[in-house]
């Protein structure tokens, strides 16, 4: 049978205090005169005793339970991924929060089930995620509630968004080539499409696009050519063979994700051209394979703890929350990937 639990009438009684003091030295309330004595008896007893507040109790007095509700649709068995959670965990924890996660699966109708769920528990907030940049229609039953939208956009939602600043990363991609002196046959692998399983790659391959097309285009240089295609290995691959075979010969590859690059650096290699000698590569997200192929890829990260922090920052704020994007910057990876094109 566990041990009953210690109150604060317990730590009194140890301390030689009233309840009352105990009460407001265990509270931390400041706003009474008690010696420092007293106080430190009521502290020493409280850490002797193994005093833990009753958090049902104080969330009667303080109308907060100190817990945000964190659902998704695939995030937490995505270990891609994985860096939301602990990004959105440790702010949580800094502020004394939990943090309870529910994961849909894409399921509209368990995803009710699971924001009631969390709401019956009484959560001070949620954050409603998804795991590809799209939009969203947040269920019905956060209406009104403090919400935080992260990696998703929900136009005439009263919530903020938290998403990572696609359209920079575009940019810092096309500066990362301009900077090597590349301003002829550059070529975009990927445009604007997703994968089938992940439609949200929509969004990211316009932003990307857009960024992209916008500081080349500042500087005086137009891609020689856009291949529409799915996000895979075997779609880079497939495309860059056929760039090839069609007689033309970039000199820097812009992937829309490190998969595709993958696929296209076996189709150079198979070309007997080298990276970065022949052809520069620079790709987006920085999965795990991004610093493993040879050379190493030049890459814009995902900034997937940054994104759980912020949310979880923003939603533990003081301020009204209002409506609006926070954009998170994607880090430039530099590699090997990308040289002077007078190499080759």
């Amino acid at each position: 049978m566990p041990g009953r639990r210690v109150t604060m009438a317990d730590v009194a009684r140890s301390a030689g205090v009233s309840p009352t003091t105990a009460s407001f030295v265990l509270s931390g309330r400041t706003d009474m005169r008690i010696s420092d004595a007293s106080r430190d008896k009521v502290l020493e007893a409280a850490k002797m005793l193994g005093y833990r507040p009753n958090v049902t109790a104080r969330s009667l007095r303080t109308k907060s339970t100190q817990t945000i509700g964190f659902v998704s649709d695939t995030i937490t068995t995505t270990p891609f991924a994985g860096e939301v959670i602990r990004g959105a965990l440790e702010a949580a924890r800094a502020r004394d929060h939990l943090l309870f996660i529910a994961e849909t699966g894409g399921n509209r109708a368990a995803e009710a089930g699971l924001v009631n769920g969390l709401l019956d528990r009484q959560v001070d907030a949620v954050i409603y995620a998804a795991m590809f940049t799209r939009h969203v229609t947040p269920p019905s039953e956060l209406n009104g509630r403090r919400v935080v939208l992260l990696n998703c956009l929900a136009p005439g939602f009263d919530a903020p968004s938290v998403i990572p600043d696609e359209t920079e990363a575009g940019r810092a991609a096309g500066r990362a080539l301009l900077a090597a002196g590349h301003t002829s046959c550059i070529w975009a692998i990927g445009g604007h499409r997703a994968i089938p399983a992940t439609p949200g790659g929509v969004f990211a391959g316009n932003e990307r696009m857009r960024g992209l097309q916008e500081v080349l285009r500042d500087s005086g240089v137009g891609l020689e050519g856009v291949v529409e295609c799915q996000w895979g290995p075997d779609d880079g691959y497939r495309e860059v063979s056929q760039i090839l075979a069609a007689g033309h010969r970039p000199r820097a590859l812009v992937c829309s994700t490190d998969r595709v690059s993958f696929g296209a650096y076996q189709a150079l290699a198979e070309a007997g051209l080298s990276i970065p000698g022949d052809v520069s590569v620079v790709s987006y997200d920085d999965q795990d394979i991004a610093s493993w192929l040879r050379p190493a890829l030049t890459t814009l990260a995902l900034p997937h703890y940054e994104l759980g922090r912020v949310a979880m920052e923003l939603i533990l704020g003081d301020e009204p929350l209002g409506t609006g994007e926070h954009r998170v910057p994607m880090p430039l990876r530099r590699r090997s990937s990308v040289a002077c094109p007078c190499r080759g």
